[in-house]
């Protein structure tokens, strides 16, 4: 039986990595699906990837009337939303000497600002029982040169799922945070992971691999689900022992 049968879910980020896979795992479950990004080549090629029903959205994810342009366009599509799963973000990593104010601005922007106020917009459109899903990182709870601003964004999110949770259970709705710890997608390649770097990083996994965008999509499919109805405020760590091994 499909899982999100009936239900409508929203996407941030969808057009790549584990935003895309967990489209294509929400679509195979039974959602009505939104996704959102800012290239428009990349969201018009998701689209062909994924289904013509889809709703597509462009839209800057650190804008904050970006977002609320995104809730109206959900509004008005499906009249409610069941799931949205907040995966856009940026991994921007440097040593602390390098990082100026503009980066700094960017970063916060995008993985937390970008976040808190599409959660805001999002507000009267949520249905009751409903779930957000927020997309953190490992890079929380360990001391990685190199990852300070990353690491403080995604921080600041899983902060964000308890206090969101203490705030909105009230009203039906479930927040919780996944944090993946190194997967393989795009993001790895932008960010200079190749060649011994990457070697580098693998062999701090006790798995001794990297995880997939899969992996993490059928997490985010519990947590969307009746069978996560009973999940709030939690964050369940995805990293092949990395963070507790």
């Amino acid at each position: 039986m499909a899982r999100l049968s009936g239900k409508t879910a929203l996407i941030t980020g969808g057009t790549t990595g584990i935003g895309l896979a967990t489209a294509q795992r929400f679509l195979a479950e039974g959602a009505r699906l939104a996704i959102t990004g800012s290239d428009p080549d990349r969201l018009a090629e998701a689209g062909r990837t994924l289904a013509p029903e889809v709703l597509l959205l462009r839209g800057d994810a650190g804008d904050g009337e970006a977002q609320r342009q995104v809730a109206a366009k959900v509004a008005e599509a499906f009249g409610r939303l069941d799931i949205l799963f907040v995966n856009a973000g940026m991994g921007a990593f440097g040593p602390l000497a390098r990082w100026d104010e503009a980066a700094f601005d960017r970063a916060i922007a995008v993985n937390l600002k970008g976040p808190f106020f599409l959660i805001q917009a999002l507000l009267p459109v949520f249905g009751a029982p409903a779930s957000i899903i927020l997309n953190g990182s490992i890079n929380a709870r360990i001391g990685m040169p190199g990852s300070s601003v990353y690491a403080a964004t995604k921080a600041a999110l899983i902060s964000l799922a308890r206090t969101l949770s203490g705030e909105l259970i009230g009203g039906g709705i479930r927040v919780n945070v996944i944090s993946p710890g190194p997967v393989a997608t795009p993001l790895h390649d932008k960010a200079g992971l190749v060649g011994d770097a990457l070697k580098a990083l693998v062999a701090q996994i006790p798995l001794g691999r990297r995880g997939t965008a899969e992996e993490i999509a059928e997490v985010v499919v519990f947590l969307a689900s009746d069978a996560g109805a009973f999940t709030v405020g939690s964050e369940f760590v995805i990293d092949g022992g990395m963070s507790n091994l």
